[in-house]
This record gives C-alpha cells, sequence and structure tokens, in this order.
C-alpha cells in the first residue's frame, strides 16, 4: 500500500560484525507443485503479516537490528503465524541472527528485492531498468537464497497501479526473469519469483495472466495481490471475494493475497475463517495480514490518517510493543481457522495462461520483453558482488541499458556459474537473445502517457 519514491532517505548506517551462530533450525523449503506451495509433502498456506516498523519514510531494516527483530518474533509467536513480508532491507548488512530467530520460531521470509532508490520507477521504467539495478537485485537473492526459511521473492509491487501503469507489465516481468535466470546459473536452490499487484479492478485478471503466459523462463512462480475489500459484516458474496475465486479457478501457479484486511478501525477478521475453508483452498494459498504495526506518530502522520487506524501494535521503544485491539482479535482468528486438510483441492496440471490482447484497461500489446542488459549478464559467472544498502546514490536514473527485445526463452539459466565456482562461462553474446527491437519505442509512449498521472515509481509498497 505505501509506495516508495525516489527521494534520497539519508540512513546512517554501520555494518554490524558478522556473528558466529549455531546452525540454523531446519525448516522445509517450500516448493511449487501446481496452483499450490508445498513444505515436502505437505501443502504450505501463508499464514502471516505484513511487517516493516517505521513504513516506507523510516526505509529500516527491522532484519539487521537483533533487538527489534527478537521483540517482534515475540509477538509473532503469540499470533501464531508462519510467513512476514518485509517490503525493505539492507543488503550491505547481515541477517544471520535475525534469520536464524524465525527460523527458530518456524517463520518463513517473504522479500521485496527492491529499494527505495533501486527500483522500477511507473514514469520512467526503460531508463531505471539497467544493470546497476540489477546488480544491487541480484546481490539481495545472493544473500537470502542461503536461509532455507526464504519463501520467496517479490519481483516488485504494486508498480500497476491504474490503467496507463499498465504498460510497465513488461519491466515487471523482465525482472522476473531476470532474477530467475540469476538464480539458475548461480546453481542456487529455485525459490518462487514473482510479483504483487495493486487493489485494482481495472486489470488485475489481465496482469495475473500476463505474468503467467510466455516461455517458462519468464513466467512467474506465483502471483500475489492485494485486497482490502472484505470489510466486517461481510461474507463470500458481499466482498466479491467469490468473482474473484472464479476469475482465478483455472490459474495454474500459486495465487495468494499479499496484503488483505479491512483498512477501516475495529476490524474483526470474519475473512480469515474464509481465506483458509474450503470455498477458497483449491484456489488461494493463504495471505498476509496488512499489518503489523500501527504507522504515524501517535496514529497519525508521515502514513497518512487512514493507515493510523488499523495495525496489530503500536511501537513503544526498541525492546517493547504495546497490543492493539486487532491484536488479539486476529490471533482468534487465526486460531479459529485451521487449515484444510490434506491438499485442500489443489490442482496439478492446469495449462498456462494465454497472453492478454491489449484493451482500454491493459495497455501492453504483444509478449516482447526488454532484453537484460549485457552488463547484468556478467553477475552470472562470479555473482554481484556486495549489496550497496540503503544508503547507496540509486539506479533509477543511470539510464536505458536493455539492447532491445528479447527473444522468448532466451532467459533460460544456462548454469554459467556457481556461488562456488569461477569457471568460465558459455554465455551466449548479448546479440544472440535478441530479435528485431520494437521494443525499444514504447518507453517513449510509456512515458509520456504515464508522467502526469504517476511521477514517482512504486516498486516497494507497505
Amino acid at each position: 500500500m505505501k509506495t516508495a519514491t525516489s527521494l534520497a532517505v539519508a540512513v546512517g548506517a554501520t555494518t554490524a560484525l558478522a556473528t558466529t551462530l549455531a546452525p540454523r533450525a531446519s525448516l522445509p523449503k517450500i516448493t511449487v507443485k501446481g496452483n499450490a506451495f508445498w513444505a515436502g509433502s505437505e501443502r504450505f498456506y501463508i499464514r502471516g503479516v505484513d511487517y516493516q516498523p517505521g513504513g516506507s519514510s523510516l526505509a529500516a531494516d527491522p532484519l539487521a537490528d537483533i533487538t527489534v527483530c527478537k521483540r517482534d518474533i515475540a509477538e509473532f509467536k503469540k499470533l501464531g503465524i508462519n510467513t512476514v513480508r518485509i517490503y525493505t532491507i539492507d543488503n550491505s548488512k547481515n541477517h544471520d541472527e535475525c534469520m536464524k530467530e524465525l527460523a527458530d520460531a518456524g517463520i518463513y521470509l517473504a522479500l521485496d528485492v527492491n529499494t527505495p532508490k533501486y527500483s522500477i520507477r511507473r514514469d520512467k521504467p526503460d531508463q531505471s531498468y539497467n544493470s546497476v539495478y540489477l546488480q544491487n537485485v541480484f546481490a539481495t537473492v545472493d544473500q537470502f537464497q542461503k536461509y532455507d526459511n526464504t519463501l520467496l521473492f517479490y519481483s516488485g509491487n504494486e508498480l500497476i497501479n491504474n490503467i496507463p501503469t499498465s504498460n510497465t507489465a513488461p519491466y515487471v516481468k523482465a525482472v522476473t526473469r531476470d532474477i530467475k535466470q540469476y538464480i539458475g546459473n548461480r546453481n542456487y536452490r529455485k525459490i518462487p519469483v514473482g510479483y504483487s499487484a495493486a487493489d485494482i479492478d481495472d486489470n488485475r485478471v489481465e496482469a495475473a495472466h500476463y505474468m503467467n503466459c510466455g516461455t517458462d523462463d519468464e513466467r512467474s512462480d506465483f502471483f500475489a495481490f492485494n485486497d482490502y475489500s472484505w470489510c466486517d459484516p461481510s461474507d463470500f458474496q458481499k466482498s466479491s471475494w467469490s468473482k474473484k475465486v472464479d476469475a482465478f479457478k483455472d490459474y495454474s501457479i500459486p495465487i495468494f493475497l499479499s496484503e488483505y484486511g479491512c483498512v477501516e478501525p475495529d476490524r474483526k477478521f470474519g475473512e480469515v475463517s474464509t481465506l483458509f475453508g474450503s470455498q477458497m483452498s483449491p484456489v488461494y494459498s493463504g495471505g498476509l495480514l496488512y499489518e503489523y504495526t500501527v504507522e504515524g506518530e501517535d496514529g497519525t502522520g508521515a502514513e497518512g490518517d487512514k493507515q493510523s487506524r488499523y495495525g496489530l501494535v503500536k511501537v513503544v521503544s526498541t525492546s517493547s510493543v504495546k497490543e492493539q485491539p486487532d491484536f488479539a482479535a486476529f490471533a482468534t482468528a487465526l486460531k479459529n481457522a485451521p487449515t484444510p486438510s490434506g491438499d485442500g483441492g489443489y490442482k496439478a496440471n492446469l495449462p498456462k495462461s494465454e497472453c492478454p490482447a491489449r484493451s482500454n484497461t491493459f495497455l501492453v500489446t504483444g509478449d516482447g520483453l526488454p532484453a537484460m542488459p549485457p552488463k547484468a549478464k556478467e553477475f552470472f559467472k562470479n555473482g554481484a558482488g556486495p549489496g550497496v544498502g540503503l544508503a547507496g546514490e540509486g539506479s533509477q536514473d543511470v539510464g536505458s541499458e536493455s539492447p532491445g527485445t528479447a527473444t522468448p526463452g532466451s532467459g533460460k539459466p544456462t548454469g554459467t556459474g556457481s556461488a562456488s565456482s569461477s569457471s568460465p562461462t558459455g554465455n551466449k553474446s548479448a546479440a544472440s537473445d535478441l530479435r528485431a527491437p520494437a521494443f525499444s519505442i514504447v518507453p517513449l509512449v510509456c512515458g509520456i502517457a504515464v508522467v502526469v498521472s504517476s511521477f514517482l515509481g512504486g516498486a516497494i509498497v507497505l
């Protein structure tokens, strides 16, 4: 919900020395089969919260401060959740200790790879898609792929937030492709990568099918969207959830709610029992409640009056929080809504989506994606190197580096490197991954259409 801008955020950061830790607690690595997530042979449902103390205005990393993460993990245990979503991390810092604490509590991480200054901008997607941006994204992947409780990576979030900004979809999809290719070429485990969409009806379904069409290298591993439509008193039909389930009943990859919960006070969380019930489990794989903390000073301020109306806890200090009425209500709702037994009615062999045609609400023509910048391919062999953290100069004004439109299938991993290998690569040349550069004129049209309505980027959202 909260949209990051390109404003520089002054963050005083001293990188903590890496701490020698005991081996991490072992959690099953989450995989994708059919339209569901799996922990070994058991269906896995996301039962979690969106977690970013301080909100987007602070741009702080809650996993870099052991006092903060221990404070909040104690509350997560009370809630009985198994996943947290974090929108901003500092990839120049060490996260071993907090990730181990989460693992010990049986909690997975759903991580956004973008930060306020290293993200795709709505008004200039072509210019902000470059090797400097991808280096920082890949550095985040390097750091978090080693944790068994890294559940998934979001390649973008709410970048498409109206009809004009739907023309940024090829860039979102290109980033998904690039992360998947990087993971494959580095011989990391196959961590799911996908997109988190905004709560808009105009083109949600088209965006979902777009992210799931085309060659396997460019298709998302999951699709998530934010949904605040259920406000009690409500039900499956009144909230329109029944229509959304019907719209996605034949969707072939996992789908879940990356943010949910009424954005009004005194929430009852009646939707929880439905979300984890038999009406939705054949299609949805759970969701993340928005959100853990009440943001804004004294419940108002930087995040606006509306956000101050909800949140499970209010931060008192780095070591303490005050539970809000929502906390007990949500904990009770989760306790009274066990996940379905068995496979929940999942579907194993649904066909991938057909790419949607251009329409008045979805402004994408064809299936062409921008080719990966050649400099970014150099990271396949030896890795991306250190992350720049939250104090870097940013990547959004570096300029376009994509040489044209990628050939479908060119993002398939080639096994050019590994975390422990620096052997020569067998990369194709950049030219061999290209087709006629019809895509190159799109940014001019896109930029003119979008610049008035959406001046600042929105690749990370709370």
